[in-house]
């Protein structure tokens, strides 16, 4: 089997997903949606780069077709292929003209905004039969974007375009009808595939639960985009008085929630610590010795750091956003809270710190969950049998 893959290189979720896939013999090709580089967990592909460098993260059992072979020229070579006509620079032109080329028996698109607006201009240039088109709903591709009048169209497009369906959650089951989608839905599964339960508890902190002294903060923040950290880290000012013992670890940070965290760290005399440029090993490590995870969003599908908490036995206290509540029984295995009512989350930080039955069971409760629903061994028998019944389905359409 074939399979042309559209999506993030750089993406950890990527990687993770398509690891699924390399010791089943099928030939895999990865399209990027844009020019960064490749993430180094990407194994046993083909990576279509067109005029650019091999990329510099690539492993060795990744061969990389339409690079640039000499040391120089690379620019020059560029312009030229510009000057040839707009195709030639176009990622939509290149993508339609790897489809033809390869012929896969599947394309898939992962994501929405980058990879599948580009997947469907590149269906709009293509001539003849299109592959059997699968498209994979990440965290906000519909509940967010789906509200915004410059994004709508494109989705109806693209959902009424594809033929199949992977979502993160249940909720953008029902979205992607709502906007269109007529094909086959094939089920819910976490954006970046199974996990490595066993693996990830090596991180876990073996001591009780409610003993733990850390606290560990996601700390996107955009306020024209989802992440609400900064609300966050007001709640963690307010309950100041809690803290005194804890350290608070901020990971993926941004430059504005860094200077927050270090002004709250100098007035309050907390511990704040703001994690460098984090592994996800590192924010396992991190997950592991906390008591409480907070994540605050607007908007998101299933978000993998709430399962790996989950995993990892820190107590979630994450935003609601419909998704969340197929997985957290609020007051039962985490809390859920409103994204910007710094009050609400403060309230649901002091239940956390000072309820250490409710964290202890909360902990026993999530692992269970992890193990029957994302767990590596039921997730990826799950994906492997999506590709065969695609296949099998293009198979039975051209007999027909």
């Amino acid at each position: 089997m074939r399979i042309l893959f559209v999506a993030m290189a750089n993406s950890i979720h990527t990687a993770r997903w398509m690891h699924q896939l390399v010791d089943q013999g099928w030939d895999i090709h990865l399209f990027p949606v844009d020019f960064t580089d490749i993430h180094p967990d990407l194994r046993n592909l083909t990576f279509h780069n067109f005029l650019y460098y091999r990329p510099l993260a690539a492993d060795h059992s990744v061969r990389v077709v339409g690079s640039w072979p000499f040391p120089r020229g690379f620019n020059t070579a560029r312009r030229i292929a510009e000057r040839l006509g707009p195709r030639w620079s176009d990622r939509a032109w290149q993508l339609a003209r790897a489809i033809r080329k390869l012929r896969p028996d599947i394309v898939h698109s992962m994501e929405m905004q980058h990879a599948g607006y580009l997947t469907l201009d590149a269906r709009n240039q293509f001539d003849g039969p299109f592959p059997p088109w699968i498209y994979s709903s990440w965290g906000s591709d519909l509940f967010y974007f789906g509200r915004l009048p410059e994004h709508e169209q494109r989705i109806r497009a693209v959902l009424g375009t594809c033929d199949f369906h992977i979502a993160d959650c249940q909720r953008d089951v029902r979205l992607a009808r709502k906007f269109g989608f007529e094909g086959e839905a094939l089920g819910v599964l976490p954006g970046g595939g199974g996990f490595d339960i066993e693996r990830m508890l090596q991180f876990r902190q073996a001591a009780p639960i409610s003993a733990r002294k850390v606290i560990a903060l996601k700390g996107y923040h955009d306020d024209n985009w989802a992440g609400r950290a900064l609300v966050a880290l007001e709640a963690l000012h307010m309950c100041a008085s809690y803290l005194a013992e804890y350290e608070i670890a901020v990971y993926l940070a941004g430059p504005n929630v860094r200077y927050a965290a270090e002004y709250v760290s100098r007035i309050t005399g907390l511990r704040v610590t703001v994690l460098p440029q984090s592994s996800h090993d590192q924010v396992l490590k991190a997950m592991g010795r906390a008591r409480i995870a907070i994540g605050v969003s607007v908007s998101d599908g299933t978000p993998n750091t709430m399962l790996e908490a989950m995993v990892m036995g820190a107590f979630p206290i994450q935003s609601d956003t419909v998704s969340t509540a197929e997985w957290i029984t609020h007051g039962e295995n985490g809390l859920l809270v409103p994204p910007e009512d710094p009050q609400a989350i403060a309230s649901a930080i002091r239940r956390a710190l000072t309820d250490d039955r409710l964290v202890e069971r909360a902990a026993e409760i999530n692992l269970q969950l992890a193990h029957e629903r994302v767990a590596d061994s039921v997730v990826r028998p799950r994906v492997i049998e999506i590709y065969e019944h695609v296949a099998r389905q293009a198979a039975l359409h051209r007999c027909n």
